[in-house]
């Protein structure tokens, strides 16, 4: 699977927007809005990129939820909000369904969003996203070549693939974001990568930091370390008033903090009117405003944090969200540990709570592992 995030100017509305459920926002807590659900619909797929989480493959995977559950699911979530849906995979489009699931969450009042890795994508198949109610897609690129981005999807012409998706999206004014996930392999590709992505004249170009998960495990030696990580991010920080599209930092929390440091240096004042959606998030999402269900029911607070928080075909999603012990962990600033838990921007940051498990072998509430950050003695303004 792809860290494939698509998501619509209203993605990251106000606190508050939407009301809180279960376990309320206080003076010490993170809240629990639900702004965002990535739904892992199949793991099949057609690609075998060397970052993919779940290691998906082009075969059938037993145990995927049925029809039916997908509909009652979503009428589960419905009970704790709004949210963002993104249909996501392995490939969504390999499951046979999924414009009649688009449909039914559009019915339900969600924002329907897809993440398809664009080999699939013909004009004909995006007139049936539009028709379904698919409000917008993302495709990765990983390298502003076929040389570079086939290699990292490891199957030939997957370039081709992803702008010839691309362009049927365009052809029938379908929104469309480009995600590009970041190693030690592209990382002094991406400036090239970015401009092609403006160039392309995609709503927004999201970038990823490396997880290492499933395959993603065998890039950790070509993962950015932490001094590269912060470097990038502040480059990534300067683009933002260059180009005519969104930009995010996804998978990379410290994004927020390097926001906050650089905006008060400038000498900027931070709300929507200024950053836009940067100033009413935070980093880490999972188990805040963030879950994750994979193809088989499971939720989590994402799909890196393989973290059994309740299966939906024994527990109804509203009560995983709420009560799952899990998530309440994570809504909890006071249980973080080292830096994470010393930190003033624990609230704007977070850290990544998958990288922090897989460092240590298991505790998500550890000390995010690529921060070079050192806090304050007390958490000033948290």
């Amino acid at each position: 699977m792809k860290p494939n995030h698509p998501e619509t100017k209203e993605n990251h509305p106000p606190h508050g927007a939407h009301g809180h459920h279960g376990a309320h926002a206080t003076g010490s807590g993170l809240g629990s809005n639900l702004r965002l659900v990535a739904w892992e619909t199949t793991r099949t797929c057609n690609l075998a990129c060397v970052h993919c989480r779940a290691a998906a493959m082009d075969k059938p995977y037993e145990g995927e939820l049925t029809t039916a559950e997908c509909l009652r699911v979503m009428d589960e979530i419905a009970e704790v909000g709004k949210p963002i849906i993104i249909l996501t995979g392995g490939e969504p489009l390999l499951r046979k369904d999924i414009f009649e699931l688009a449909q039914y969450g559009k019915s339900k009042g969600f924002r329907m969003t897809m993440a398809p890795n664009g080999t699939l994508l013909t004009p004909e198949v995006a007139r049936k996203m539009v028709d379904s109610g698919i409000e917008r897609i993302s495709i990765s690129i990983d390298g502003s070549s076929a040389e570079s981005h086939d290699a990292f999807r490891q199957v030939k012409g997957a370039f081709d693939g992803a702008l010839r998706g691309i362009s049927a999206a365009k052809s029938v004014g379908l929104d469309f974001q480009v995600n590009t996930t970041i190693t030690m392999t592209n990382m002094e590709d991406f400036p090239k990568i970015h401009e092609m992505v403006v160039s392309l004249g995609a709503v927004a170009h999201h970038i990823f930091m490396l997880v290492p998960m499933g395959r993603g495990k065998d890039l950790d030696e070509t993962g950015i370390s932490p001094e590269k990580y912060e470097k990038t991010l502040h480059w990534f920080y300067e683009q933002k008033d260059k180009v005519p599209l969104q930009l995010k930092a996804t998978c990379a929390p410290h994004y927020y903090r390097i926001l906050r440091q650089r905006a008060k240096a400038d000498g900027k004042e931070i709300n929507f009117q200024t950053f836009g959606l940067d100033a009413v998030t935070r980093g880490c999402l999972g188990g805040t405003g963030f879950a994750f269900i994979s193809h088989v029911g499971q939720v989590q607070p994402c799909g890196y944090l393989e973290l059994d928080c309740g299966n939906v075909r024994e527990k109804s999603f509203r009560k995983i969200w709420e009560e799952s012990p899990v998530f309440q962990d994570l809504r909890n600033p006071k249980k973080y540990e080292g830096k994470c838990g010393k930190c003033e921007y624990i609230r704007v940051c977070g850290g990544c709570r998958a990288r922090a498990y897989e460092a240590t072998g298991g505790n998500y509430l550890s000390e995010e592992p690529l921060c070079l950050y050192e806090p304050s003695v007390r958490r000033a303004g948290c």
